[in-house]
Order: structure tokens, then C-alpha cells, then sequence
């Protein structure tokens, strides 16, 4: 059973702007703060921003003031607007709960950011 389904991804360039979308299984999403992370090659998995079930968030420092997360409670879906994007984004994202992830790890969506 699909529990997390990440997309939205994409090639853009510095400066430009993406949507991601991740939609989640009623049992994952009801009772979770759910977070999105990202992978770059060679580096381990972070934690990019996370948003507890009543729209409370935190960012890590390095995406602070240039994304944003938010949900939809009643479609179960997280969303990462991303503005301002640098190269150091680039990067394959997934969605997962916070802080344990309880869901399978999806197949992430990758976001490449041209310099």
C-alpha cells in the first residue's frame, strides 16, 4: 500500500521558484506532524520544514524565509512552495512524519537548480 507521493519537482534556474506536493494515506497524515526532507548526493537526509496538524511550523536556517510549508487536511496533502532557489537546493525531496518517520519513504520528486 502507497502510503507517500511526492512530485512537483523539477529543472529551474537560481533564483527561480517551485511547487512540491506530497500526498499521504489517511492513516499517515491524521495524527502527524508531517515534515519534508531532502537528500543531496552524498550528503544524509535533513529535515527541511516541518508542520504539525494545526499549521504550526519550523524551517531549518538554510531555507528560513525562502520556503514554505503548508497543508490540507482534508485532501491529506503537504505542499513546499519554494522561492528564491539556490543551487545548494538541488536535491531529492521527500515527505515523511516528524520527528520518526512512520511511513514508508516514497520515491521522493528531484529538484535540480541551475547556477
Amino acid at each position: 500500500q502507497v502510503q507517500l507521493v511526492e512530485s512537483g519537482g523539477g529543472l529551474v534556474q537560481a533564483g527561480g521558484s517551485l511547487r512540491l506536493s506530497c500526498a499521504a494515506s489517511e492513516s499517515i497524515f491524521s495524527l502527524n506532524t508531517m515534515g519534508w526532507y531532502r537528500q543531496a548526493p552524498g550528503k544524509q537526509r535533513q529535515m527541511v520544514a516541518i508542520i504539525n496538524r494545526g499549521g504550526n511550523t519550523i524551517y531549518a536556517e538554510s531555507v528560513e524565509g525562502r520556503f514554505t510549508i503548508s497543508r490540507d487536511n482534508a485532501k491529506k496533502t503537504v505542499y513546499l512552495q519554494m522561492n528564491s532557489l539556490k543551487f545548494e537546493d538541488t536535491a531529492l525531496y521527500y515527505c515523511n512524519t516528524f520527528p520518526h518517520a512512520r511511513a514508508q519513504w516514497g520515491q521522493g520528486t528531484q529538484v535540480t537548480v541551475s547556477s
